[in-house]
């Protein structure tokens, strides 16, 4: 059982009030049930999108005579940042986000913005499967009013602009979106780029209106989001493997009852699967789909190159947040499993977990 779900938060109360606002229509009720709104920004064909009609119908399967789950896509309901601050106060029940827009609530998570903090994509997996562990990390923004349910991946990402980026040296002065974190703002202005942090709705217009000169993103952003259109050159330089995270109301969560609640969450831990299911070859296509049709050049880049110029950013964030110390270590603990793989990992990352582990 949930123990936390009788503890009684109502710090944010108050603010359930927003739930009624006319753009939602109305307080969440239609006829017997209960509206449950979910908000993400991504395209209705994107894994993620299609994991949560997963979680839709599992939802409705089991407790359709008391909830219709509705899916908001494309930020119809505002920006990730907006919408987070309307599923704390009750106005929406979940928001699927990036881990960047949770560090202002708890900056455990300002750790998956570390670049090359994973040594491969199967570490990434394991650790973020890892749902007892996972759940300490969930825990810490329920004083904020949310929680997070589960993980989604969001694949490797890496650097794509208007002109090819082969090293470092290539991004200097270039005008490059990161998302809205300063643990992102410090890898991008390391690799010698001017960060610009903005809606990842606004990134499009961005690049094609010439305000940024590029990005960093997974594959799909340039299929899915139309960016190949703009930015016609994608480096793989990897520097960070960074998941999205399906986030609900406290409020909302704690008014479940026991066996609600196990429904939600295996609706939760189901969207996961079907959405790492169909990730892979949504990736594969997509890079076909950017080079054969959009003209898009992918470019395999030196990564070791890349990773020297930003080694000390790792030390420099172990040393300001002790709160992502613990999580660091357990992911380094990962790693060593997966130390020959490739995109990811550095001496400068076991240096840096040894200085953890020191308690310096």
């Amino acid at each position: 059982m949930k123990s936390w779900k009788r503890t009684g938060f109502t710090a944010l109360a108050a603010g359930t009030a927003l739930g009624c606002m006319a753009l939602l229509g109305g307080c969440g009720i239609k006829g017997e049930k209960r509206i449950v709104r979910i908000s993400h920004a991504q395209s209705e064909t994107h894994p993620e999108h299609l994991g949560l009609l997963k979680f839709k119908a599992y939802i409705e399967e089991k407790l359709g005579d008391k909830y219709e789950v509705q899916i908001y896509p494309n930020e119809l309901l505002g920006g990730a940042q907006k919408a987070i601050e309307l599923t704390q106060t009750g106005a929406i029940d979940f928001v699927v986000a990036g881990t960047a827009n949770l560090e202002n609530f708890a900056d455990v998570y300002e750790v998956f913005s570390m670049p090359y903090l994973f040594t491969s994509e199967d570490a990434y997996h394991e650790v973020m499967n890892d749902t007892e562990y996972m759940e300490q990390v969930y825990e810490s923004t329920d004083e904020a009013g949310f929680r997070v349910l589960t993980w989604y991946n969001a694949g490797t990402r890496s650097f794509y602009a208007k002109k090819p980026i082969n090293t470092p040296d290539d991004l200097r002065g270039l005008k490059m979106r990161v998302q809205q974190s300063p643990a992102s703002v410090n890898m991008c202005n390391a690799f010698g780029a001017a960060a610009s942090p903005m809606s990842f709705g606004e990134v499009y217009t961005a690049i094609q209106q010439g305000v940024i000169d590029g990005a960093e993103n997974n594959e799909l952003a340039l299929t899915n989001n139309k960016h190949g259109e703009v930015a016609k050159y994608y480096s793989y330089n990897k520097h960070q493997m960074v998941p999205d995270m399906l986030i609900g109301n406290l409020k909302f969560l704690q008014g479940l009852s026991d066996e609600e609640y196990a429904i939600f969450r295996e609706a939760a831990l189901l969207s996961t699967k079907e959405e790492m299911q169909y990730w892979d070859e949504q990736v594969e296509e997509a890079k076909r789909i950017a080079g054969e049709e959009m003209g898009v050049e992918f470019i395999d880049v030196d990564v070791e190159i890349f990773k020297d110029k930003v080694s000390d950013v790792q030390q420099e964030m172990l040393d300001e947040n002790e709160n992502i110390r613990d999580l660091y270590a357990y992911i380094q603990s990962v790693n060593e499993k997966y130390a020959g793989a490739a995109a990811g990992g550095s001496a400068a990352a076991g240096d840096a977990a040894d200085h953890t582990q020191k308690g310096e």
